[in-house]
């Protein structure tokens, strides 16, 4: 059974349909990213599939269960990590997460949670103390307290310097590791990179896009920059012909297409591609027979942040 299964959601207020016909699936035990720039219908939905807000029209399955009616014994199995919380100040690190964890009947203990967000030597800290790094790391332990089947994390490591943001990813592939389904939602497309076994886009209260962070938007085969510098003494006339790999014996003479583009600017040999492979292996066939080096060469593609750009563009 899915985590979580959506068809045909809908969420109207007045005339603006904010969620218009949204479908999405969660497989259990996967990190699903949901992205979407504001006013595109993201959070309307997530609250949704939390059981905060109700739907117009639709189904909508969490844990095998519908949200906006299975009360307790669906918040048994979710845990929610909010942008803000509002604990109260004065508590320590561990009274605050011993008063959740009494909320739920299967509960982790404080020293597990410490351990899992990397609180441990925070324990009796007033939260009122705490960095804002720590105090979000905080959040998180309280949203696994009941020992969730499924995380729902909003924005999870905004405010996080680079140092704190990784100690939280790694956090969250632990609860994957354990079996966990997480929901993400997250303005940072490194972040969804490292994190989402799979991500979805809404803009204008749809989906755009949904697939692999690497295949999105057809980002795996979109065109890719060759980029190194001309070798000292080659001239643009002896660099190899892109327009005829077939020549190349190594090279099969049917089955593929390889559509490059080579220019030089500026001492740089730039090739865009749709197969980098195999013009590398042109490239480098080419280099190698000469005794040449192809200094600083990379090979870069479209990110994940252009493919959404690209995705959201025409949105509200």
């Amino acid at each position: 059974m899915p985590a979580i299964e959506v068809k045909g959601l809908v969420k109207s207020y007045g005339n603006l349909r904010a969620v218009d016909g949204v479908d999405l699936c969660v497989e259990a035990g996967e990190v699903y990213c949901f992205l979407g720039p504001n006013g595109a219908g993201k959070t309307t939905t997530v609250e949704i599939l939390e059981g905060y807000r109700r739907r117009d029209s639709g189904r909508v399955s969490v844990l095998g269960l519908d949200p906006e009616s299975s009360g307790r014994t669906f918040r048994e199995h979710i845990g929610i990590m909010l942008q803000e919380s509002g604990l109260q100040p004065q508590l320590a690190v561990a009274e605050a997460l011993d008063l959740y964890r009494h909320y739920y009947d299967h509960p982790r203990s404080v020293v597990e949670l410490l351990d899992l967000v990397e609180l441990t030597g925070s324990a009796d800290v007033r939260i009122e103390s705490l960095s804002g790094g720590q105090r979000r790391r905080l959040d998180l332990a309280l949203a696994l307290a009941g020992d969730p089947d499924l995380v729902f994390l909003d924005e999870p490591t905004t405010g996080f310097d680079p140092a704190a943001r990784r100690g939280a990813w790694r956090t969250i592939q632990g609860l994957r590791s354990l079996g966990k389904t997480i929901f993400l939602t997250t303005h940072y497309m490194d972040e969804a990179q490292a994190l989402a076994d799979r991500v979805a886009v809404i803009s204008g209260g749809k989906i755009v896009a949904e697939d692999s962070p690497d295949r999105i938007g057809g980002r795996d085969t979109t065109t890719s920059k060759i980029r190194f510098l001309l070798p000292e003494g080659v001239s643009a006339g002896d660099l190899p012909s892109l327009e005829q790999p077939a020549a190349d014996p190594s090279l099969p003479s049917k089955g593929y297409h390889l559509d490059a583009e080579l220019s030089i600017r500026g001492g740089a040999v730039v090739v865009h591609t749709t197969r980098p492979d195999l013009a590398l292996h042109i490239l480098t066939s080419w280099s190698t027979s000469r005794g040449l080096e192809l200094a600083g060469l990379t090979v870069s593609r479209p990110t994940l942040e252009d493919v959404y750009l690209a995705l959201t563009e025409d949105g509200p």
